[in-house]
Formats: structure tokens, sequence, C-alpha cells
């Protein structure tokens, strides 16, 4: 666990700035070695298809991975981070959206909401994926309690959420938004259109769908899984809004996910979730060097890719006890409960 008192606190922040400052050569370098392959093997994937749709397959397996790490470069964009410039920022975060399906301003103002309120039990509902509390759930009727079952199993998280996220979750905004994010969201939805029905004309729906499709679904449930994994394991901090801290959000609320190096380069190196949090402005090339440089923020719990997958049973939070539990804990509690309650009144 990571001391953040206020003098440690402070002087995390100092330690961790010099990283914050983007370096416009490897940003460069990262956009070639990301997107031109990308468009590489989406073409490829095309032009095999005559010869056996299993080759089709592998190609949209493959692109699915420089689709993460496009979403990264994007990713990075809406922190103001892959650049100095803004307007750079802003013009290669709306190409990568668009090669990823998410528009750019609609989703910078979320995923800066998720920043500033991540692991905020009062300030639960955008850019996060939803949680309940125990006492939440318990108090849910058979049928709520069944939606949130369903919501939370793998199948429906991981197969139909990168559907819903981007046939409908990227393609609306909320109502009351400015006026630049609702037209950037037209843009974006215009632009996919396009792109999406000239594809379509000139190799027809199967391919399509064999491309573009299957890329699409593959590198949204790992999306879902990274942002699910690095926020939902055991002993994950939340904390309700009285008593929450940006610090402890970020380095205990903040996984480091360990993964082999070629899934770190795939992922963009957002494993180094803690420090992200911590410095948004740190972009995804410099994350790992700032986990190495700082001792502090090495004591952020590490989980690997066996002991990630016992995250899936946690669906829970217990803010009494600090810690995700399964529905079949929760089961107990409330048998516990309801047979204090029953001595209560009988004694």
């Amino acid at each position: 666990m990571i001391n953040t008192d206020a003098n440690k606190t402070k002087q995390l922040h100092n330690d961790v700035a010099p990283f914050a400052k983007s370096d416009t050569r490897i940003s460069i370098n990262q956009i070639i070695n990301t997107l031109l392959p990308l468009l590489l093997i989406w073409g490829a994937g095309y032009a095999v298809l005559p010869y056996s749709p299993w080759y089709t397959v592998l190609c949209s397996v493959i692109a699915s991975g420089f689709v993460v790490r496009t979403f990264i470069i994007f990713h990075d964009c809406t922190h103001g981070s892959f650049f100095k410039s803004k307007r750079a920022n802003d013009i290669v975060g709306n190409i990568t959206g668009i090669l990823t399906s998410f528009p750019y301003e609609k989703w910078k103002r979320e995923h800066a909401l998720h920043h500033a309120t991540s692991s905020n039990l009062d300030k639960r509902g955008i850019g996060d994926i939803d949680m309940l509390t125990v006492d939440e759930y318990l108090a849910k009727s058979k049928l709520g309690r069944l939606g949130y079952r369903l919501y939370r199993n793998p199948i429906v998280m991981f197969g139909l959420g990168p559907l819903y996220m981007v046939l409908v979750l990227n393609r609306f905004n909320r109502s009351g938004v400015r006026t630049k994010e609702r037209l950037n969201t037209y843009f974006s939805n215009i632009m996919l259109l396009a792109v999406c029905t000239a594809l379509i004309l000139a190799f027809g729906w199967t391919a399509f769908f064999l491309v573009h499709g299957l890329t699409l679904l593959i590198a949204g449930s790992m999306g879902i899984w990274l942002f699910y994994i690095q926020h939902t394991y055991e002993d994950s901090y939340f904390e309700h809004n009285s008593k929450w801290d940006y610090v402890k959000a970020a380095v205990e609320g903040s996984s480091y996910y360990k993964l082999p190096k070629l899934l770190q380069w795939v992922t963009g190196n957002i494993g180094f979730h803690h420090v992200h949090h911590l410095a948004p402005r740190v972009p995804n090339y410099k994350l790992e060097d700032a986990h190495e440089s700082i001792p502090p923020l090495q004591q952020a719990t590490t989980i690997t890719l066996k002991t990630s997958l016992e995250s899936i049973r946690y669906k829970l939070y217990d803010p009494e006890r600090h810690k995700f539990v399964t529905f079949k804990e929760a089961a107990k509690l409330e048998v516990t409960r309801s047979k204090v309650v029953l001595t209560k009144k009988y004694s």
C-alpha cells in the first residue's frame, strides 16, 4: 500500500512531473508503427478472403491488437498528452477516434469525469463500468438483481458489451452537452457511415463483417477487459465522497497489470494504470519509466494474466470491509442479516 499522507503525496506529484511531457519524435514513430500496420492488415484481410475466410479471420485477430494500440493513442490525445500542441492532439484524436469508432469530444469529456471521480462511491455513472455496493444490490427487487447479474455476466459484458458500446453508447450524446461535443459526435458518425458504406460497396457485407466487424468486436472485448480488470480486484479502493482522496483513488484504486512484453506493447503500457491515474498527462510511452523510477509507485497492487482471471468473480463492493465480493458472499451476508433481525425481533 502506498503512503498517501500530505507530504508523501506532494513528493509523489513532484517525482512524476518530469515524465508528464510528450516527445514529438516518439509520438510520430508510434503513429507510424501502429496506424500503418493496422491499415495494411485490414487491407490484407480483404485481399485474402477469396482464398480462405480463415486467413481473413487471422488478419482480423492481429488487427484487433493494433486497434487497441490505436485507441491508446486516441486516449492520450484526449488527455492532451500525446503532443505538446492542442491542435495536433485534436487532429490525431479525431482520426484515431474514427478508426476505433469513438467520438473524440464526447469521450474526452466523459473520460475526464472518470478520472475526477474514479473510486468515488457517490459519483458513479459516467465513464465507469456499473458497479453496485452490497447494500445497493440487496435493496433491489428480484428483477433488479437479475438485471445486474446479467450485466456483470462475462458473456454479456465482454461479448455484447462491445456491440452496445460501438453501436449505441458511442453514437449518442447525453442531453445538455456543449454544441461542440454534439457536432463532433455527428461528424464522427457521418465519417464512420461514409467509410463503412464505401467498404461494403467495394467488398460486400460478408467481407466487411469479417474484417472490420470482427476486429472491432475483439478489440472492444479487450478494451472492456482492460478497463474492468484495472479497477476491479479484491482490495481495490472505493470510498464515499466525504472520505474520498484523489491520490488514493489513483494509486490504490488502479492496478499495475503486469503483462508479457508483447501484450504490454499492444496495450500501450496501459497496464501501468496507477501511474496514469496519478498523472494523466504522462504519455503512454513514459508510464513504464515513471513506474520504474519512482519506488513508491512500485508498491501498487500488481496483478498478472493468471491472477487477473480471479477478478471475474468479483461483482459487488463491500464498503465496510473495503473489498470486492462475489454474489455468493453477498447472499450469505443477506442470510446473516436476516437472522440478526429475527433474533432482535423475538428476543
